[in-house]
């Protein structure tokens, strides 16, 4: 199950235990692993990548992509020549050494079983750097073709750091790898980058109010739909879920839609305000 926080910075479930980090090792590890994921990308599954002008060249901001597959992580990092950081399951750490190169390569462990605060600060402060953070707001891989309730965890993040979310649509990885899948076979992979989202605005009391946290959640929902039946329909799979086919030719729409958002965060709920910082 994916990270559920509370939007209360001071309340909800308490925080998984604190990790005990493995041997640091140099940059060039992570530039060496970001080079050879870029070779099978382009080798392997021919990735092709429509909007990442989309991307913002500096200041924070959420990748959030559809999640079909476990090679999403690795297709996604094409959208931008930027380092990208990423939150994995708490397992893969269970090796030092695994968990050294997790740590090189910009990633950090979430425990998924319940509301990891350790997690969500480190989140927080990729973000507060400036830099960019892919967090997959379905939460876990799911299949089919309908992009369903997100969490908030994208829109909460957005909140209380300013950064922008940047909605993704992946056509091809669920044929390439589907989950459960040992093999992986070489799809071509198609991604596509939607306009930027901003995040829910504070009040004058610096809080931001729950309702903004579930409408922009739900635009990012319908936006992350949007660009997965566009993505869909680009390598050749399937009919999109919300209506007719789309034209493969047609440009993605400059605007944003209706709108997903969120991966390991807080399911849509009811409540008047929450607070968006510490």
């Amino acid at each position: 199950m994916p990270v559920k926080p509370s939007l209360d910075a001071h309340g909800g479930e308490p925080s998984a235990p604190s990790r005990r980090p493995g041997v640091r090792l140099p940059n060039a590890v992570y530039f060496f692993v970001r080079w050879l994921a870029h070779a099978v990308c382009h080798l392997y599954w021919r990735v092709e990548v429509h909007g990442a002008e989309h991307v913002p060249a500096t200041g924070p901001v959420i990748l959030a992509p559809v999640h079909r597959s476990f090679i999403d992580f690795l297709v996604v990092s094409e959208v931008t020549a930027r380092k990208i950081f990423y939150m994995a399951k708490d397992d893969l750490w269970r090796s030092s050494a695994l968990g050294s190169v997790l740590d090189a390569v910009g990633a950090f462990p979430v425990h998924r079983e319940g509301a990891d605060r350790l997690a969500l600060d480190r989140a927080q402060a990729v973000l507060e750097r400036g830099e960019p953070l892919i967090l997959f707001p379905e939460g876990t891989r799911r299949a089919g073709p309908v992009v369903e309730e997100l969490h908030e965890g994208a829109a909460f993040l957005a909140a209380r750091t300013g950064a922008v979310i940047v909605p993704i649509g992946i056509g091809g990885t669920a044929e390439a790898m589907p989950k459960g899948s040992k093999m992986v076979r070489p799809v071509k992979v198609h991604v596509v980058v939607g306009e930027p989202l901003t995040g829910p605005e504070r009040s004058a009391r610096g809080r931001v109010p729950r309702h903004q946290v579930h409408a922009v959640t739900e635009q990012l929902r319908a936006e992350v739909q949007r660009l997965y039946d566009r993505a869909q329909a680009l390598a050749g799979r399937g009919q999109p879920a919300a209506g007719g086919p789309p034209n493969p030719g047609a440009p993605v729409p400059a605007e944003a839609g209706d709108a997903p958002t969120a991966t390991h965060g807080a399911p849509a709920g009811q409540g008047p305000e929450a607070p968006a910082g510490s």
